[in-house]
């Protein structure tokens, strides 16, 4: 007799979550927000994401969550390169920039901000947290977006400690100094203590 397996992935759910309670729910996960850039020269791109995590040290690499209908998406195709600029609590203005707002797209969102050159050509942004050279290891098509597996090949660090994130539908500041400050005035168990004793 043959057994076979249930499928662990369904085709169709007995019951759909409906996209508005999806992103209802997401909004409780605190992202730290980055800028990922693509493209050379004149012909550049980017867009405003929470999706980007390390992936492993050796080799550095790191993984980020894409649109497939971005503008961004055939020049991280084509050159199988892309910039991630982890941006620090003063660059809010960036962050929109490359969301879209005011209409800005392709080279026009770089606009206002001080950019360098990668050593792939990718453009980074100069006063970001932490900006990274990367080269596309993987693709991996899922659904509406592409999880892009990149290989770190250099990295520009800044001395500066304050970071942008974005937690329920708004952009919110993160200071290492003065967060913890006010935690400590709320009385959160001390680093290492576990919460539930």
């Amino acid at each position: 007799m043959t057994v076979v397996a249930p499928s662990l992935v369904r085709d169709k759910p007995e019951h759909a979550v409906a996209e508005a309670d999806f992103r209802g729910a997401m909004r409780h996960l605190v992202g730290g927000v980055s800028v990922i850039t693509v493209g050379r020269g004149q012909d550049i791109s980017g867009m405003t994401v929470t999706s980007v995590a390390s992936l492993s040290l050796d080799p550095p690499s790191l993984i980020v969550s894409i649109s497939r209908t971005s503008s961004s998406w055939p020049l991280l195709l084509r050159d199988r390169i892309f910039g991630v600029n982890i941006l620090n609590a003063d660059q809010l203005d960036v962050a929109e920039r490359f969301a879209g707002k005011g209409g800005l797209k392709g080279r026009d969102r770089f606009k206002g901000a001080a950019w360098t050159t990668a050593q792939t050509g990718v453009p980074l942004l100069v006063d970001a947290l932490v900006a990274a050279d990367c080269e596309v290891e993987e693709i991996i098509e899922r659904h509406s977006h592409g999880i892009i597996i990149g290989r770190v090949r250099d990295l520009i660090a800044s001395s500066r400690s304050a970071a942008l994130a974005y937690w329920q539908g708004e952009y919110i500041n993160i200071s290492r100094d003065e967060d913890i400050e006010k935690l400590a005035e709320v009385g959160v168990p001390e680093a290492g203590r576990s919460c539930d004793g």
